[in-house]
């Protein structure tokens, strides 16, 4: 039997080498023993990583470019350009949530490089998120090596930040895709390219009421509408854009839900 002394002096000696290990962070690679009275959650739920973002979908029926969606049904699409200062960006989502829309994003490989957080800040609002080329240069004037770049490099930078290349692609530059951009998009991983019907021309900086009359004016059952994250009279805008819809009985959803 160990005199009750140096019992004392044992356990007082491995408690200091514990409590050194622990101090300078070095061990021997083994764990340290947990203590008799202390407990462990054995229970405890691991974080999980988000969910991936939703992939691109084939709509029967629909187009290569879809320009609007149905006419019969009370929705409309409100997509955005992603692009430009975040704050503004982060206005226009809060707006939009705070009436109860739901909005399509259109984002810029750059933009996701400077801003990736706002990647998943999107998503999580329940809203669409897409690809509007790395660059946003005129894809229509790119030969087909430099457009498929353009295409496939904003493509990449959704899908390491969201798992996913986007839901939509929206071509930069231009409301209509070319003949060859649409191949490239299918290529890509997109069965269709997203167009519009209604251009708020919110980008030429006309004024809050401009903006408002330029979308209240052109809409209709099934609009899909064309702004921009970017400028601050489309933050001005919006209240009274979203007004003039719920007035008119059209919902702001997003561009999957327009078609489904």
């Amino acid at each position: 039997m160990i005199p009750i002394d140096r019992r004392s002096a044992l356990r007082a000696a491995a408690g200091a080498a514990v409590a050194g290990a622990l101090a300078t962070g070095c061990t021997d690679g083994t764990a340290a023993p947990v203590p008799s009275g202390a407990r462990t959650n054995a229970n405890a739920t691991p974080a999980r990583a988000p969910a991936p973002a939703p992939a691109p979908r084939r709509f029967p029926g629909q187009p290569a470019e879809i320009e609007h969606g149905p006419r019969d049904r009370a929705r409309v699409a409100l997509t955005f350009h992603g692009q430009g200062d975040p704050a503004t960006a982060t206005a226009v989502i809060k707006e939009a949530e705070r009436a109860g829309a739901r909005i399509t994003v259109l984002a810029v490989g750059t933009w996701l490089d400077e801003h990736p957080s706002l990647a998943r800040r999107i998503l999580d609002g329940g809203h669409d998120l897409g690809n509007h080329t790395l660059h946003h240069t005129d894809i229509s004037d790119m030969a087909e090596a430099e457009a498929y770049a353009e295409i496939t490099g904003c493509a990449e930078r959704l899908r390491r930040l969201t798992g996913s290349i986007g839901t939509w692609f929206r071509p930069s530059r231009t409301q209509h895709a070319t003949p060859l951009v649409r191949r490239l998009a299918a290529r890509a991983g997109y069965p269709h390219v997203l167009s519009y019907d209604v251009d708020s021309l919110d980008f030429t900086s006309p004024g809050a009421t401009a903006v408002t009359r330029n979308v209240t004016e052109r809409v209709r059952d099934g609009s899909v509408v064309s702004l921009h994250f970017g400028y601050a009279d489309t933050v001005a805008a919006l209240p009274a854009l979203l007004d003039a819809l719920d007035r008119r009985g059209l919902r702001a959803v997003t561009t999957t839900e327009l078609l489904t």
